[in-house]
């Protein structure tokens, strides 16, 4: 199966793809605009990507849109993560903002939230939502991942263990991530197989 990827963001399409194997991953092509992002949920950002890369592209397409939430934040970033710091902000600069926000805060509990979106090859559409439940930390350790990885410590881990997501393997990374979990529950329901 060969599925159409409406993003630009090189990280994304990697993880998807040591995620779904099996399936081919292509990214949109560079002509093609993808419109923006201006749904206020991460169900409707997916949505407008993928119906966006199945009309310039034809044929199935697939589209992640997903974040941080601060509880309490009351849900902020969201669906506004990668512009935290501002509209065309670095990974660094959204990460020292949060910390910064959260640094006199009790409650450094954060969640990652991923929604996907698929649209088959005749227009069916579906999505699948997951979350991974964590702790922001008050300085950004590791190498590994994106986006806010230096900075979430995930529960699954377990509580003896305070290695950030950047810090985790990809394998380590994959079995408990939002985008991992939300790939296994898009491939189950689409009978995609080969989802690690």
């Amino acid at each position: 199966m060969r599925l159409i990827v409406a993003t630009r963001n090189d990280h994304k399409l990697s993880e998807l793809g040591q995620i779904l194997r099996g399936v081919e991953l292509a990214p949109i092509p560079p002509g093609v605009e993808l419109p923006p992002e201006d749904g206020e949920t991460f169900e409707a950002n997916a949505l407008i990507k993928a119906r966006a890369a199945r009309a310039a592209c034809g044929g199935a397409a697939l589209a992640d849109d997903s974040g941080i939430a601060a509880r309490a934040l009351g849900g902020r970033p969201g669906v506004r993560s990668a512009r935290y710091a501002g509209e065309n902000a670095t990974d660094e600069e959204n990460i020292s903002r949060l910390i910064s926000e959260l640094r006199e805060e009790d409650d450094r509990s954060v969640a990652y939230v991923c929604v996907l979106a698929h649209i088959g090859a005749d227009g069916t559409e579906t999505t699948v939502k997951a979350r991974c439940e964590g702790t922001l930390t008050l300085e950004p350790r590791g190498i590994g991942g994106f986006g806010y990885d230096p900075a979430f410590v995930p529960e699954d881990t377990g509580s003896g263990d305070e290695r950030t997501m950047a810090e985790l393997t990809d394998s380590e990374k994959h079995a408990i991530s939002h985008r991992g979990r939300a790939a296994r529950e898009l491939s189950r329901k689409l009978g995609l197989g080969g989802a690690e």
